[in-house]
C-alpha cells in the first residue's frame, strides 16, 4: 500500500504491475533526456550571438527533427503495445469473481461457488483494530489464491464506480449493465489495498477495496468454511 510522502509507485504484487513500473521508468528516462536536450538547445540559442539573416530553409535540419522524434515514438510504442497484449483477457482463469459497486460499498460474487456473495464495507475509524490502516480496512476482504490467474467481472448496481488495486495493476470502470472484464495474477501473499477511482457521490472516498492473497490450501479452508456452508 502507499505510505506517507511516497513519491514512486506502489510495490508490485503481480508480474503485470512489474512490467508497468518498468515501462513507467523507461518512458520517464526518455522524457528526461528529451527535456534536457530541448533546454540545452534553448539555452544555446539565448547565449549564442551568431545570426544568419539569409537563412530561409534547411532540408537536412527539418529531416532530422522529423525522423528522430518518429524513431523515439517507435521505441516507446513497442513496449506499450506489448503491455496492452499482456493486459488482454486470459483464456483459462483459475477463478472468476464478480465485483459490483454500490453506493457506497462493494459486493463480491464467487461465481464458481454457487454465486455466494460477500458485502465489503469500510470499517469505521471507531471500530478499527490497532495496526490496520484507517479508511482502508473492510469487514469482508476479497480472499483469493496466490499464483493463480484471476478473472474479475466488474459492474455497478447504481452509478459509475471504478474497481482499482494499484499494486496489482488493476483499474476497471464499473458501469451499470454488462460487466467489464479484467484479470490479474498475485505473485505473493499479502494485503493489497485499493479504492473506488471514479467519483460516485458523497461517500466516494469511503468504499475501499482489500484483496487478501493467500496460499491455495488457506483459500481452500476459507472456501469450505464460508462459501460452501
Amino acid at each position: 500500500m502507499a505510505t506517507w510522502a511516497q513519491i514512486g509507485l506502489q510495490d508490485a504484487s503481480s508480474p503485470l504491475m512489474e512490467e508497468l513500473i518498468y515501462f513507467h521508468d523507461y518512458a520517464l528516462i526518455v522524457l528526461t533526456l528529451i527535456t534536457v536536450l530541448v533546454f540545452y538547445g534553448l539555452a544555446s540559442l539565448l547565449i549564442s550571438s551568431n545570426t544568419n539573416r539569409f537563412f530561409l530553409e534547411g532540408q537536412e535540419l527539418e529531416t532530422i527533427w522529423t525522423v528522430v522524434p518518429a524513431i523515439i515514438l517507435v521505441f516507446i510504442a513497442l513496449p506499450s503495445l506489448q503491455l496492452l497484449y499482456l493486459m488482454d483477457e486470459i483464456n483459462d482463469p483459475f477463478l472468476t469473481i464478480k465485483a459490483i459497486g454500490h453506493q457506497w460499498y462493494w459486493s463480491y460474487e464467487y461465481t464458481d461457488y454457487n454465486d455466494r456473495e460477500l458485502h465489503s464495507y469500510m470499517v469505521p475509524t471507531s471500530d478499527i483494530s490497532l495496526g490496520n490502516p484507517r479508511l482502508l480496512e473492510v469487514d469482508n476482504r476479497l480472499m483469493l489464491p496466490m499464483q493463480n490467474p484471476i478473472r474479475v467481472l466488474v459492474s455497478s448496481a447504481d452509478v459509475l464506480h471504478s474497481w482499482a488495486v494499484p499494486s496489482n495493476g488493476v483499474k476497471m470502470d464499473a458501469v451499470p449493465g454488462p460487466p467489464n472484464q479484467t484479470t490479474f495474477f498475485a505473485s505473493r501473499t499479502g494485503l493489497f489495498y485499493g479504492q473506488c477511482s471514479e467519483i460516485c457521490g458523497a461517500n466516494h472516498s469511503f468504499m475501499p477495496i482489500v484483496v487478501e492473497s493467500v496460499p491455495f490450501n488457506t483459500f481452500e479452508n476459507w472456501v469450505a468454511q464460508y462459501l460452501e456452508e
